[in-house]
């Protein structure tokens, strides 16, 4: 019988922080400006973070104090620890994009199974419904990982902060309540610890691609989303691409869609745009607008919010592409 395995982590996860820091500065940003720029890049830990990236912004002036104030809300990191090293973004890229070219190269995955009403594969659904439910109760650093053989489970859940035996406890009544039995049951298996986020390790953004997505099942396409305006088709790109396995899946009655979506830098057309739909591959780039310019309207790209993108995994939680 097929294994399938995915991990979640929690918000506090020191690469969830950067995630979240990355997209909140993008956020500060998209406020004042729709059309700004941004790809956004932060490295934290042990007491000390550092931003860099490229901002090409013309709204009112942003100070480094509104940016070490992100970081304070989000990690507690006072504002003397905090480093800035940002510049405009390259002319030579800019070129490409003011004529509604796409941003940069790459390949974008988008995928929808009929598994649940997440339409995401059930490992990681399960991972990251437990680690929710934890955090609910725990709201640190944590990770959950669940193993998938049939209607059995090998779970892993590590918490900061939470005793082993109340971790079991919130284990065992999930899975009950999933009609899956806990084959074998791992609970802070190191033992119970205090130590977590930015106090423990470092974390850098776009360290959790398999989990921003879909878990391992699922093949990896672009870079990372957080930190990135909808211009870069890595976000744009994958969020419509998950948009449209969604609605193959939905329209076709299917089980399993796969889709893919390839760009050319400066260019507004993808190279690729195929569906694997149960299997069986199909062209898909007649039936949607598919340059990035037509993506960022049709998915309302341009306003705030992406912070909240950045917590719990980009796909199956409700946005419009998801």
């Amino acid at each position: 019988m097929i294994k399938r395995t995915a991990e979640v982590v929690s918000p506090k996860h020191p690469d969830k922080l950067c995630d979240r820091i990355s997209d909140a500065i993008l956020d500060l940003f998209l406020e004042k400006d729709p059309f700004v720029r941004c790809a956004v890049e932060t490295c934290g830990g042990h007491g000390k973070i550092f931003i860099t990236g490229e901002v090409t912004y013309s709204g009112p002036t942003i100070t480094h104090d509104d940016i070490k104030q992100v970081c304070y809300l989000i990690a507690g990191i006072e504002s003397d620890n905090v480093i800035i090293n940002i510049v405009a973004q390259s002319p030579e890229i800019a070129q490409g994009v003011d004529t509604g070219g796409a941003g940069d190269q790459g390949i974008m995955i988008g995928y929808a199974c009929d598994e649940n009403e997440d339409y995401m594969p059930q490992e990681y659904y399960l991972a990251r419904k437990l680690n929710q439910l934890v955090y609910n109760k725990f709201p640190f650093d944590g990770k959950t990982q669940v193993t998938l053989t049939g209607k059995s489970v090998d779970v892993v859940c590590s918490f900061q902060n939470a005793p082993k035996a109340e971790l079991v406890a919130l284990c065992e009544e999930f899975f009950k309540k999933s009609k899956y039995k806990i084959k074998s049951l791992h609970c802070n298996p190191a033992g119970d610890w205090k130590q977590g986020g930015f106090d423990a390790d470092a974390g850098v953004t776009g360290r959790k691609l398999a989990v921003d997505n879909y878990g391992p099942r699922v093949p990896l396409g672009g870079g990372a989303f957080s930190g990135k305006d909808a211009t870069k088709v890595d976000r744009s790109a994958a969020y419509m691409a998950r948009y449209i396995a969604v609605d193959i899946l939905k329209k076709k009655k299917a089980k399993e869609v796969f889709v893919e979506l390839s760009y050319a830098i400066g260019f507004n057309e993808p190279i690729q745009a195929t569906a694997t739909i149960d299997g069986k591959q199909v062209d898909i780039s007649t039936d949607y607008n598919l340059s990035p310019n037509g993506i960022i309207k049709f998915l309302d790209l341009r306003k705030p919010g992406f912070a909240m993108t950045a917590a719990w995994g980009h796909m199956g939680r409700g946005y419009k592409w998801s």
